[in-house]
């Protein structure tokens, strides 16, 4: 049975179907993962390093340095081939990575090989008595991915909106952008609104639209 910060430390690791929590220590849930009988788990392990490799927090010595005996760093081992073996799949590369090779001896690097191609054409990934679905392990990294893609534009998105939030309010007083807003989703004005705007906020949108002035300014901003 693992406990709430381990399940709290999964979730901010790339498993959601677990709730997050802002206290979390990524290479302490990544040793509890290594400890865990939970071959559910190992499959999502590249995905857990991956994600705290994204946020730089990931080492492997720490994590080595919180197992407890030679079964489980075997393990650790064996789980960081297996992620090197789905990374070169994708063609992905993290900062760790370059030296943790560097230490890989020749029958790991033939391993890493073996795996990859284990994981190109679905045939399953064995070590000891351990054996992973290779549809399973690219299907939670295809899903990371895809989340990770999905953030990424959210954010790029609220970026732009507070960007021209911003650029709105140098040019317009509340009240104009709140008319700007309202003419531009087409609802409906007062009799006021309809000739405020026409008197004042729409001399600044016409003045706006002016490509030369737009020019000028972009001109202006390159000096």
């Amino acid at each position: 049975m693992v406990d709430k910060k381990f399940l709290n430390g999964l979730s901010n690791l790339g498993f959601p179907m677990f709730e997050p929590s802002d206290e979390m220590d990524v290479n302490e849930t990544l040793a509890e993962v290594v400890k865990s009988q939970d071959t559910r788990l190992w499959e999502g392990f590249p995905v857990m390093v991956a994600n705290a490799s994204d946020s730089y927090q990931f080492s492997p010595d720490l994590v080595d340095r919180l197992l407890t005996d030679k079964e489980q760093r075997g393990r650790f081992h064996r789980l960081l081939l297996l992620s090197l073996s789905l990374y070169s799949v994708y063609h992905l590369t993290y900062s760790w990575m370059s030296r943790y090779k560097k230490n890989l001896s020749k029958k790991d690097k033939e391993l890493v090989k073996v795996w990859k191609n284990s994981l190109t054409h679905n045939q399953p990934l064995k070590w000891d008595n351990v054996e992973l679905d290779p549809e399973r392990l690219k299907g939670l990294f295809e899903l990371y991915f895809e989340q990770s893609a999905e953030k990424g534009r959210r954010q790029k998105e609220k970026f732009e909106e507070f960007s021209l939030e911003y650029a709105l309010s140098q040019v317009f007083s509340p009240k104009q952008k709140e008319l700007f807003k309202k003419r531009l989703k087409g609802l409906p004005l007062s009799k006021t609104e309809k000739e405020y705007y026409s008197r004042t906020v729409k001399k600044k949108v016409v003045a706006l639209a002016n490509s030369e002035l737009h020019s000028l300014s972009r001109k202006l901003l390159e000096q």
